[in-house]
Parts: C-alpha cells; structure tokens; sequence
C-alpha cells in the first residue's frame, strides 16, 4: 500500500476508484464528508493501464490516507471488450447503450471489487465504502443496479468477523447511483475536481488519448456538453469530438 497523509479522528473508508471521471467525482465526495479515504484501484486484466496511472496522480493530488493496486486476472474468464481480444463499440447513441447488457460489461466485476473492498475495510477497522456504480447512464450492467447494491450489502452484514462480533456496522455508499452524468460532473465541479487527469475512454490510443467515440466518452461528452462546458481531457480528435456533439 501506498501511505500518504493520514489524518487522525476522521472516520475511515474504502473508495473504489479507478481514475475515471465517476470515481474521481466519489472520491472527492468521501472527502468532503469528512472521512480518512483509502483508495482501492485493481490492475484486473485491463486491456489498458492508463486509468490506474490517472488514479495515481488524482489519488496524491486529492490527499487520500492510502491506497492500494490490487492485481487480479479476470482475462482468465474473457467475455469483455475491456480484457478479451473484442471490439469496443463506437458512435453508438445514449438510447442504444441501454437496450441491453453491452459487450464492454466485464463478468462479476463489481461482486469481485467490492469483495475485496470489504476485505480491506475490514483490516483498516473501516465502515464505509463507497462505490461509483450508476443506474441511469450505462443501465443495462446489471452490477450497477440498487438490488445489486441491497443484496452484496446483506451479505456484507453477514460476511465479517468484526460484524458478526458487532464491532463493526459495514455501509455502502453508492451516491452517484441516480444521477445522470451531467449532474455527476456539475457536482464534482462543485467541489473543485479537475477532469482534465481523469481516464474514462474505454479505447485510448497508444499514447493515452481518449477515442472520442466509445460509449464511456460519448455519455462522457454529452455529459459536460448538456452543462455547457468542454471536456478538458485530450481527445484524439478534438475538432471531430466536438463536432459529433453540438
């Protein structure tokens, strides 16, 4: 684990971020809430890194008290266009994305995640974790809904030592779960997030730079366009990102 500034009497919590605009925005919540966050990132068979080095940077600009690369294969499964050898899909519309479960939807991925986002709060004597989940833009990920969130949470309640001796009452947090990403991004704005180093693409070229064109950035796009702002991050083509959203 990374240490960087602890600060003692605060109350302590795991937040899953990725580096991804979403994540950024929960991260800066937690803080502003007032907890001691511990940022747990996973290098899980990503066909690209450059989310997990977008976090870095966030995570030690934004002085969270910790945090955590943890590795894990989920290649081994396949059946994603995020860790097997399938095609994103590009210039889909936002009411396409919906219409069913997206073949960039990585199998168990949240139950993994927040499996061993327990298993950390745990170890750090922590009762909250926050996670990034969204019902409303990319509806069709079936670890994204609230009976998702509501079942893993009864697990939880049941899964732990320090719960079962009633020294620890474990909470989810899923703050972002019903808001659209015009409203994510107008609340991170609010609290000073740059979006500028955050990594949604879920295609970047060799040098980082987002396609423009996947689902993650066209909701992403449409998302600071309907706030009548620009997208700060780099685009491949800015001149053609921009023109396919006005």
């Amino acid at each position: 684990m990374t240490e960087l500034n602890t600060s003692h009497g605060k109350p302590r919590a795991v937040v899953l971020f990725s580096g991804g605009l979403d994540s950024t925005t929960l991260l800066a919540l937690a803080l502003h809430d007032g907890y001691e966050v511990y940022a747990l990132s996973f290098r899980y068979g990503q066909r690209h890194a450059w989310e997990l080095k977008a976090a870095e940077t966030i995570a030690r600009q934004m002085g969270v008290a910790g945090r955590r690369v943890f590795e894990i294969d989920l290649r081994a499964f396949g059946g994603s266009a995020l860790t097997d050898n399938i095609p994103v899909p590009k210039g889909r519309d936002a009411s396409t994305m919906t219409r069913e479960i997206p073949v960039t939807y990585v199998p168990a991925r949240n139950t993994v995640f927040l499996a061993l986002a327990l298993a950390w709060a745990e170890t750090l004597s922590a009762s909250d974790i926050f996670i990034g989940v969204n019902a409303l833009d990319y509806s069709g990920y079936p670890d994204c809904r609230p009976e998702f969130i509501e079942a893993f949470q009864h697990m939880a309640d049941l899964a732990t030592r320090a719960g079962v001796e009633g020294r620890q009452k474990l909470q989810i947090h899923t703050p972002l779960i019903h808001l659209h990403k015009s409203e994510i991004i107008r609340k991170g704005m609010d609290l000073g997030v740059d979006y500028s180093k955050t990594v949604s693409c879920y295609d970047p070229v060799p040098e980082g730079l987002a396609c423009g064109e996947c689902d993650a950035c066209v909701l992403r796009l449409q998302g600071f366009a309907e706030n009548g702002m620009r997208d700060p991050a780099p685009y491949v083509s800015r001149q053609k990102v921009e023109g396919s959203n006005q």
